[in-house]
C-alpha cells in the first residue's frame, strides 16, 4: 500500500467483521452499511470480532485489493464500545496498524506551560553535584 498521504481518505467500520468475508463481502459491507462507493480509490478498514485482524479494502485503477493483517499477540483496538464507524486520516490508520493508540492530538508549533519551565531550568548554570552533598563520595552521589 503505497498511497500520498495527504490525498487518502480511510474510512473505519465500527462493528465486529467476520474475516472469512473477502472482495465481495467486503464490497457489499461498504456499500450497504457504510454507505460508501467503493469505487472511489477510500481505503475502508474492517476489523474482527477478537481485534486481533485487520482487512483494507480499495480500489486501484485495475481492480479491488484486499489487505489483511493478524497479530500474534494483542489486539487493534480494546474495547468495541468505544469504537464508531467514522473517517480518519492516513496517519491514524498507521498508527493504528502499529498498536497506537492516539488519544490527544496536539499541534507541534504550541508549546504546554511544562515545556516553557522546563526550557527555562535548563537555561541555568549547572550545578556542581559534588557541592550539592559535599559529605558523600562522588559513587554515592547521584
Amino acid at each position: 500500500m503505497f498511497f500520498p498521504e495527504g490525498q487518502i481518505r480511510v474510512h473505519l467500520y465500527g462493528q465486529p467483521v467476520d474475516m472469512r468475508k473477502s472482495f465481495d463481502g467486503l464490497y457489499a459491507l461498504t456499500c450497504q452499511q457504510l454507505g460508501q462507493d467503493p469505487l472511489s480509490g477510500d481505503l475502508f478498514v474492517f476489523i474482527s470480532r477478537r481485534a486481533m485482524q485487520v482487512k483494507v479494502l480499495y480500489f486501484d485503477r485495475s481492480g479491488f485489493c484486499v489487505w489483511s493483517k493478524r497479530l500474534e499477540r494483542g489486539t487493534f483496538i480494546s474495547n468495541w464500545s468505544a469504537l464508531r464507524t467514522c473517517e480518519m486520516d492516513w496517519t491514524r490508520l498507521k498508527l493504528l496498524l502499529e498498536g497506537i493508540v492516539a488519544t490527544q492530538q496536539r499541534k507541534r508549533f504550541q508549546r504546554s506551560d511544562r515545556a516553557q519551565n522546563s526550557c527555562a531550568q535548563a537555561a541555568r548554570p549547572l550545578q556542581s553535584t559534588h557541592a550539592a552533598c559535599p559529605a558523600q563520595t562522588p559513587v554515592e552521589c547521584r
